[in-house]
């Protein structure tokens, strides 16, 4: 009788195993969980060392860990079952926050900074172990419309956690939503643990091992000796297999690079918009950046259906130029929002830095998806390095020049730069092919 688990991912290319939808509802309850805990974890720094350098530090050490959490990520889903990997990242996670939750006001701060790094780094594995399974979850060919649906949620859950962090936290205090984003984390580690779906691809099968002659014991002295050796080659290779990553596939190491400075980017429009906000609108700060960010889900939630609808249907699949066209609209739109527009434009540009944002979100995934198994997690941990590589350097670097610069000098500088680099890897891309 076959396993209908294992079949799901070859079915009619143009649907989804069900199992995928009820997953990325999961996965976006870890998101929403993760937006709820930054924000609620951030007022409780501030609130635990009574000043922002203690939030400062707080990010600081998360990103730190998502920072490791990536360099690390590609060996353990190389070696590690996927599924038990994802649901360990999650519970720890879970732990993580009870701890922080239950915690006396006096260990607070003792207590908090170390589990930074716990919670940066298991997001950043969990991460790459999602990803890295998605082709042998829904099939290679259906990977660009199962990253677009998980983009979808994802951004969806991320403005809702944003939003109702503080209403959360205002409403039942920090212990009751630190214990809510426990649950959450919990009930995605439950939800995946027992997922219908493959998360990595099958082992190759050995060729049988051929009878040998009592005669050659000689000979099969030197053959474990060559195999031995040939193991703890291929062991000083593994320490070394990110570089052969970016070796071998180059547009991996530069879509890294973009990766890392439009997080840099994505950093200073963060720590912008709310100054900006305070400036253009004085009486109700809170409105514009409600408005801006729920516009610019929309824009999102655009993406997916541009992928899905449009370009799938068509035979198009993102890839190498969809992300490079996808980084400049995002970084483009995102300058025009701190230009003071009418407000109708202020609404477009918002679309459209959510639908770039979405794109290239999706490019990107599914052109890293196309590697083979073994080098995928290494490539999706290289990129999750860099985005929080990037994202730590431009909070601590903008924060710092918004008190010399205007928010648009410093949104406008920090996203001009991913455009011209965007730009001239989509020359190197259009060479390449011709």
């Amino acid at each position: 009788m076959p396993d209908t688990a294992l079949e799901a991912p070859h079915h009619t290319a143009s649907k989804l195993p069900r199992a995928f939808y009820r997953l990325a509802a999961g996965d976006a309850l870890n998101t929403y969980g993760s937006q709820l805990d930054l924000v609620a974890l951030s007022l409780f720094a501030y609130e635990a060392s009574g000043n922002a350098l203690g939030t400062a530090g707080y990010l600081v050490l998360r990103l730190g860990g998502g920072v490791v959490g990536g360099l690390v990520a590609g060996r353990l889903v190389a070696r590690l079952e996927r599924r038990r990997l994802m649901t360990g990242c999650a519970l720890a996670q879970a732990v993580a926050l009870v701890v922080v939750a239950l915690a006396p006001v006096s260990a607070r701060i003792a207590v908090l900074y170390p589990l930074a790094l716990i919670l940066g780094g298991a997001a950043a594995v969990a991460a790459v172990a999602l990803r890295t399974s998605i082709p042998e979850m829904v099939g290679t060919e259906r990977r660009a419309r199962a990253n677009s649906l998980m983009a979808s949620c994802r951004s969806t859950a991320m403005v809702l956690g944003f939003a109702s962090a503080g209403v959360v936290v205002a409403w039942a205090g920090f212990r009751a939503a630190l214990l809510i984003d426990a649950t959450s984390f919990v009930l995605f580690g439950a939800l995946v643990v027992r997922l219908p779906l493959p998360t990595r691809a099958a082992p190759a099968e050995e060729p049988a091992a051929e009878p040998v002659a009592d005669t050659a014991d000689t000979a099969d002295a030197a053959d474990a000796a060559d195999a031995k050796a040939a193991k703890a080659a291929k062991e000083r290779r593994r320490r070394w297999q990110a570089l052969v990553v970016l070796r071998a596939t180059p547009v991996v190491g530069a879509m890294a690079g973009i990766r890392l400075l439009d997080a840099f980017g994505s950093a200073a429009h963060n720590i912008s918009l709310p100054v900006f906000a305070n400036q253009s609108s004085p009486g109700n700060p809170a409105a514009l950046l409600g408005t801006f960010w729920a516009t610019w889900a929309i824009g999102n939630l655009g993406a997916q259906q541009l992928v899905s609808r449009f370009m799938l249907r068509r035979g198009i699949e993102p890839g190498e130029r969809g992300f490079a066209l996808g980084t400049c609209l995002m970084s483009a739109c995102f300058i025009l929002v701190f230009t003071d527009l009418p407000t109708p434009l202020f609404l477009l540009v918002a679309i459209g830095a959510g639908l770039g944002d979405g794109f290239t979100e999706i490019s990107y995934t599914t052109r890293i998806q196309a590697l083979a198994d073994e080098r995928r997690g290494e490539a999706f941990g290289i990129l999750a390095s860099a985005e929080n590589v990037g994202m730590g350097t431009g909070m601590l670097l903008s924060g710092s020049l918004l008190a010399l610069l205007s928010p648009l000098t410093v949104v406008g500088v920090s996203h001009a730069v991913p455009i011209v680099l965007a730009l001239g890897f989509l020359v190197l891309v259009a060479r390449t092919r011709r």
